[in-house]
């Protein structure tokens, strides 16, 4: 192992990030000021090993201190992990959100992603960036998408310092955007996840109910509306009897590969090695997708209490929850709600007085859209470059740490609560007898109300764009956001199921309903869903490598009317959009060929 140190210091103030997370340095092997220690002998190197996962917190908290990760920031962090220095730098480049380059203290993320571009964020950045000028300490980038579709579009301040501080804004004009930038404290408050939720109020609800209507902040007021029943019931039924609860009622996963999540919550909890993990997974990057979002913020106890049924069926003690960076107020609001709960006896050891003790952590993502594939995003908590993992074994057999894993995303877990309290066949009698229950559905784009919906499995494209106000000249919906497909105006009737979906020949992914008329170029829109997948491709896999450039150099030659004819073009983006379906590793490369062979096929994009 290379353990090679640079001569680079890190300064007092990136001391101080890192020493605040790790505590203070103990030898002077680990960067202490103590010239009487015996650099020949390191102690407890295996200790500070098995510390790894503590890498990208790590570089968060350099990151959010200075603004960048500079050589002797690193150096001092690896000392103290008793980490490469050259992986450490492959983890800290691997993530967009992080600089290992001298930058403003300031950075303004500027979402330009489909819903974003759709509303105007290129003359946004134009503007900004006219507004700000050179010199002005300030560093705009241009993001993918920050999660906040209902709103395009969107701008993300984070300054740098003790404390870190953010401000959104959205929809953003380009004085509010440079406010936010200039004085995050002096920014207009976000609106409240309620606004993000048009049916609020709507007693049919079942996964939004309380959104709006309950205190996010208030442990009491959560429990008052029906809070912590589910948990009650998981500890008088055990932990067989959840998972077969969870089984009957259909359940399956609402990130998109629709698996039962009774049937891996059975295989892990059989599994005889231990320990067993969950693993919420809240890195919702696809663009259009914004639900997970709106749950944490409008009802996080929710959260808390379904990862602890989790859990607890499949006998796990520790829980993490994997949130992008992009969500400050999510991570703010769910910490602030499991710190509440383990005060309350309702986390931490004898929850409820059952004798089954659970902690849950929070690991913030740091831009990595690959991360929102289980494996990449078990390497991303362990302290490694969030690549993707081959199957077999798989997570249920070895995950987190080598040990049986269950991932789900916060969809997926909040389902867990209704079902408990109203009965694994009350649940499978709504929606459709392959699809059951309610499912989300973030509607963005050429819509009057943009927000989150909630429909039972079953209603049709049509019934949905109805409640959210489709605008005139609709030219074309996207399903399942940059990794779907799109349809027509005419095939609307298409029912919102996993089979139904898939009978129409595209796909419900996690649920974006993406709206978009004759004012929105389809080529450029392409071009833009390919450019987003080059950038978030992980490299590891040939097939995603080089085919994600070729697909985004065919779509620019047809766009800028250069090189080879539309037709050649397209025949090569058809056997390029092959290989990667075919070959690559992961979901990602699988799935980047699906939108535009949509387009050509469905659309007729290039005729």
């Amino acid at each position: 192992m290379d353990l090679h140190f640079g001569d680079s210091k890190p300064t007092d103030e990136e001391r101080a990030a890192v020493d605040a997370l790790l505590g203070p340095p103990e030898s002077s092997w680990e960067g202490a000021d103590r010239t009487d220690a015996d650099l020949r002998w390191a102690r407890g190197g295996r200790a500070a090993r098995d510390r790894r996962d503590l890498l990208l917190p790590g570089l968060h908290a350099i990151n959010d201190r200075i603004g960048w990760i500079s050589e002797g920031a690193l150096d001092y962090l690896c000392r103290r992990l008793t980490v490469p220095p050259a992986e450490a730098y492959g983890v800290a480049t691997f993530y967009a959100m992080f600089s290992v380059r001298p930058r403003p203290a300031t950075v303004l993320h500027v979402c330009t992603d489909l819903a974003c571009t759709a509303a105007g964020a290129g003359g946004l950045c134009a503007g900004i960036e006219a507004r700000l000028g050179p010199g002005s300490g300030v560093s705009v980038e241009r993001s993918p998408c920050l999660g906040l579709c209902e709103r395009a579009p969107a701008a993300l301040a984070i300054r740098a310092g003790d404390p870190v501080r953010t401000a959104v804004s959205a929809p953003a004009a380009v004085e509010a955007a440079v406010l936010a930038a200039s004085a995050p404290d002096a920014a207009p408050e976000e609106p409240p996840a309620v606004a993000a939720v048009p049916q609020a109020g709507d007693p049919s609800l079942v996964l939004l109910r309380r959104v709006g209507v309950v205190d996010p902040s208030s442990l009491d007021d959560y429990r008052a509306h029906g809070g912590y029943t589910a948990l009650r019931r998981a500890f008088e039924l055990g932990p067989a009897g959840v998972i077969r609860e969870v089984t009957d009622s259909g359940l399956v996963g609402r990130g998109g590969a629709a698996f039962p999540t009774g049937r891996k919550w059975q295989a892990t909890a059989s599994q005889p090695d231990h320990p067993h993990y969950l693993v919420c997974n809240a890195d919702e990057s696809e663009p259009g997708t914004f639900k997970d979002r709106v749950l944490m913020e409008g009802d996080p106890y929710a959260l808390v209490e379904a990862i602890t049924i989790a859990s607890y069926a499949i006998s796990a003690h520790r829980a993490f929850v994997y949130i992008r960076g992009e969500y400050p107020r999510a991570v703010h609001r769910l910490q602030y709600a499991i710190d509440q709960a383990r005060a309350r006896g309702l986390l931490g050891d004898d929850i409820l007085g059952q004798g089954y003790h659970l902690d849950i952590e929070i690991r913030r993502g740091a831009g990595a859209y690959i991360c929102g594939e289980e494996t990449a995003l078990f390497n991303s908590i362990e302290g490694y470059r969030g690549e993707p993992r081959s199957k077999p074994p798989f997570p249920v057999e070895k995950g987190l740490f080598g040990k049986p894993t269950v991932e789900n995303n916060v969809e997926t877990l909040v389902n867990v609560l209704p079902i408990l309290t109203i009965g694994a066949p009350a649940y499978a009698a709504i929606g459709t007898g392959r699809s059951t229950g309610p499912k989300l559905f973030c509607v963005s784009g050429r819509v009057e109300r943009p927000g989150v919906y909630e429909l039972p499995f079953g209603a049709t494209l049509g019934e949905l764009l109805d409640l959210a106000g489709v605008r005139k000249g609709l030219r074309a919906v996207l399903l399942g956001g940059a990794a779907g497909g799109f349809v027509r105006p005419d095939e609307l009737g298409v029912p919102l199921t996993f089979e139904g979906t898939r009978e129409a020949g595209t796909t419900l992914g996690s649920g974006v309903v993406m709206a978009f008329d004759d004012t929105v170029p389809l080529p450029r829109l392409l071009l833009r869903i390919a450019e987003f997948f080059r950038d978030e491709s992980c490299g590891q896999c040939v097939p995603c490598r080089v085919g994600t450039v070729r697909q985004e150099e065919a779509l620019r030659r047809i766009v800028e009317r250069t090189g080879a004819g539309a037709t050649e073009d397209i025949a090569l983006l058809r056997e390029v959009g092959r290989a990667m379906r075919d070959a690559s590793i992961c979901g990602l490369g699988q799935t980047a060929w699906n939108a535009v062979e949509s387009a050509i096929d469905r659309l007729g994009a290039y005729e």
